[in-house]
């Protein structure tokens, strides 16, 4: 490693401040990127398969959303690795231009009717690059922030990651309202201006390749590099490496399931969820998602600065506990919905319950692997878990709903978080226990 680029020793906090912005307004984009997939589904569904019922196709564009998934952790196993092995600035560097590629392949591809069975094959090969990219994303982005957090501020500082995956979906749902109301029609979305936001995504990630190009690397990362031997360097982020904290491994499992489950139901499936089963009009459903997810995103850091004063596990212990006793109440509470701001009451309580996990999870993984394994022993596991859970939620609930099954989806979220409240209860603090302290 060259030392003399952009080296993170004796940085002062407006560096660190820089070099976090720098870090977050990338991910930002990169979850930009992936979901305008699912904030523009409801548009671009009928393009790419052949005519049928709203939920048929809603159905397929989901199961390509939750393939997508199943890339998602070999990203995590491949950025994680680069990240540990030569640095987590290019392995973020290189993730954001994968995204780009994925996002243009979308813009252009033709609709059904024009190069038939292709258009959803090619739609399905931009997911899967798309799902390497953000799979890889979650792990590097999160060992990164938190190691330029000061040891003090690393829940705060860590939970600008959510912030920013929220404003990803933010800015995908404010580019759709614009589009919604003041400059398209709903037969011009329908045709062809759902390809407005891919182009934009494409755009904005060459502008996050440059911004990433000029961050600092961590300290964590150049201390660990310059200290081991070449042999030893080697054996950084390797399987072998990580398979040495089976514990830490099962952890992450367990205490991710519950929450990218919850996350993902209030988050990318509520839009459809708001048209399908509460029967709001799409314009209703975008404003609230977008309404909701602004507010949320705004609670990440008061979360993460409230879990350096009181430690993870206690936020963990209350979205576990809330989130079993009322997801059932909520859901059932918001399908019943009979006005557009009753629904969006129901929806704030969840995302305030929510945010007890998503604020401060990825610190918490980052805190429970050494620097030469972290990038890896944060995204695998998790990536594993988000794709089975998370990637599947859409898929499941619509499923079950055109099934006539859909208030079993609300248990099988209770269930998951459940499990995850187990594990919440016999976890270490990882504030108190944090492995970024020997850093």
């Amino acid at each position: 490693m060259n030392t003399q680029e952009n080296i993170t020793t004796d940085l002062t906090v407006k560096d660190r401040v820089k070099a976090i912005v720098g870090g977050s307004i990338g991910n930002l984009v990169e979850w930009y990127d992936w979901y305008a997939y699912a904030a523009f589904a409801i548009y671009f569904s009928s393009s790419f398969f052949p005519a049928g019922d709203q939920t048929a196709q809603l159905l397929n564009t989901a199961g390509i959303f939750a393939v997508g998934f199943l890339m998602r952790p070999v990203g995590g196993w491949l950025f994680g690795t680069i990240a540990d092995k030569i640095g987590r600035k290019r392995a973020m560097t290189l993730s954001v231009l994968l995204m780009s590629f994925g996002s243009l392949l979308i813009a252009l591809t033709p609709s059904y009717e024009t190069i038939g069975v292709l258009a959803p094959a090619l739609l399905l090969i931009a997911r899967l690059l798309q799902g390497l990219s953000v799979g890889g994303e979650y792990g590097v982005s999160a060992t990164y922030l938190s190691e330029m957090a000061t040891a003090d501020r690393r829940g705060f500082y860590s939970s600008f990651q959510y912030v920013t995956l929220i404003g990803g979906q933010l800015i995908a749902l404010g580019i759709l309202l614009i589009l919604q109301k003041l400059l398209l029609t709903e037969d011009q979305l329908l045709s062809w201006g759902w390809r407005i936001p891919f182009v934009i995504g494409a755009i904005l990630s060459v502008i996050a390749l440059y911004l990433r190009k000029n961050l600092h690397e961590t300290e964590a990362f150049e201390k660990n590099n310059d200290s081991v031997s070449a042999e030893k360097k080697e054996k950084n982020g390797s399987m072998r490496q990580l398979l040495k904290y089976p514990k830490s491994i099962l952890t992450v499992v367990g205490l991710t399931m519950g929450g990218t489950l919850a996350f993902y139901t209030y988050t990318t499936y509520m839009q459809k969820f708001l048209v399908n089963t509460v029967n709001l009009t799409k314009e209703e459903s975008t404003l609230i998602s977008f309404l909701s997810l602004f507010i949320f995103a705004a609670l990440q850091p008061a979360f993460g600065l409230l879990s350096d004063k009181i430690g993870r596990r206690p936020l963990l212990l209350g979205f576990g506990i809330l989130g079993t006793l009322f997801t059932v109440p909520l859901l059932t509470g918001l399908s019943h919905a009979t006005s557009m701001w009753s629904a969006f009451a129901y929806l704030m309580v969840a995302l305030i319950i929510v945010s007890g996990y998503t604020s401060i999870n990825a610190v918490v993984k980052a805190e429970m692997f050494p620097a030469n394994i972290r990038a890896l022993g944060v995204g695998l596991p998790y990536a594993l878990t988000v794709s089975i859970f998370g990637g599947s939620a859409e898929y499941i609930a619509l499923f079950l709903k055109q099934q006539g099954l859909e208030t079993y989806y609300y248990w099988y979220i209770t269930g998951c978080i459940a499990f995850s409240l187990v594990v919440y209860f016999f976890m270490k603090d990882t504030k108190e226990n944090s492995m970024l302290n020997n850093d």
